[in-house]
């Protein structure tokens, strides 16, 4: 039977209608205090109708996390019901929809980060400036605040939980050797410098369970020599697999490079190199904008979901034309 981004899949517990899910893309329209507002709503809620999953965007877990001064965050109990409107509004198209959960580190806003934290006291760049190093204290701190948050993404009635290990955040910093200089049990080894990872990813299912879906996002290398690989994110996930429910494929963020092209599906070699290690879903993200490509990729199994980002910020009925018109899509974004 030919596989088709328009057949249903399950990640853990949750089945999806289609493979098709919209990726988390920031709205920049959040509060100072960090609340989701009206316009989150609708947006969300206006794209929900076709796609097999909506990722919301970006939702900080400390206030001192936000990776721009007008992003969401979750770190309060009173965040939980601006983001309860969201999920209404998804859930009113029988659509399941994660919360991506996430910390800057070193990148969190310098405009309302009271203090920049990472593994390690190397600047990203000259805007962010030197974060100090985060002591044991300071780890687990951190580590509880994943744990309330999830929390709270159950009472604003998230259906899953993305954990945010991709784009240079936290997380990543922690996993990248070239962030992580620690010469503490969160340092140096690949196994211990995921230990981060392992205990947020641990905190957040002894708060939701193992029936609850969680996934993350990787951003599968570093372009840098060095850096982070596919085979180095496998090796470090594959003890974890046991208790993610999915796994999805970025690339870059922990430093100022860029990929020298950016060109159709660029990201789609990375995702299909993790996906052999794994038994558990890949999503592939990364100008996939067709219908014939998204359904090539699942065919020849290089992924097992297709997320789609710009196309829908631009256009709310575009998952609609994709899974539904036969004919070629194209977008010229």
């Amino acid at each position: 039977m030919t596989l088709t981004v328009n057949d249903p899949i399950r990640l853990g517990g949750l089945s999806l209608k289609n493979r098709l899910i919209m990726a988390p893309l920031q709205q920049y329209m959040g509060t100072p205090e960090a609340y989701a507002v009206n316009h989150h709503i609708e947006h969300y809620g206006r794209r929900a109708k076709h796609v097999g999953l909506v990722i919301l965007e970006s939702t900080a877990v400390s206030s001192n996390g936000r990776l721009w001064k007008n992003d969401i965050g979750i770190y309060t109990d009173r965040h939980v019901e601006p983001l309860r409107k969201i999920t209404d509004a998804v859930h009113a198209h029988q659509t399941p929809v994660f919360i991506q959960l996430s910390h800057g580190g070193r990148k969190s806003s310098p405009e309302v980060t009271d203090s920049l934290v990472a593994p390690s006291a190397i600047a990203f760049d000259d805007h962010y400036g030197t974060p100090k190093a985060l002591s044991l204290e300071g780890i687990a701190h951190i580590i509880e605040e994943y744990r309330l948050a999830a929390k709270r993404s159950v009472e604003a009635g998230f259906d899953g939980i993305e954990i945010h290990a991709a784009h240079g955040f936290l997380i990543h910093q922690f996993l990248s050797p070239l962030s992580n200089t620690r010469l503490d049990a969160y340092g140096g080894a690949a196994e211990n410098r995921a230990r981060f990872l392992k205990e947020v990813l641990f905190a957040i299912r002894e708060e939701v369970g193992r029936d609850y879906p969680v996934i993350v996002r990787v951003s599968a290398t570093d372009y840098c020599e060095g850096g982070l690989t596919p085979e180095a994110w496998a090796r470090m996930l594959k003890p974890l697999e046991p208790e993610l429910d999915g796994i999805h494929v970025s690339t870059g963020g922990l430093l100022p490079i860029q990929p020298n092209d950016v060109y159709t599906a660029y990201q789609l070699p990375h995702a299909a190199a993790i996906k052999q290690h794994f038994n558990i879903p890949v999503i592939a993200v990364g100008k996939i904008y067709t219908r014939t490509l998204a359904n090539r990729i699942l065919e020849d199994q290089l992924a097992d979901c297709i997320a789609i980002g710009r196309p829908l910020l631009e256009d709310p009925d575009y998952a609609e034309r994709l899974l539904i018109l036969e004919e070629r899509v194209c977008y010229a974004g």
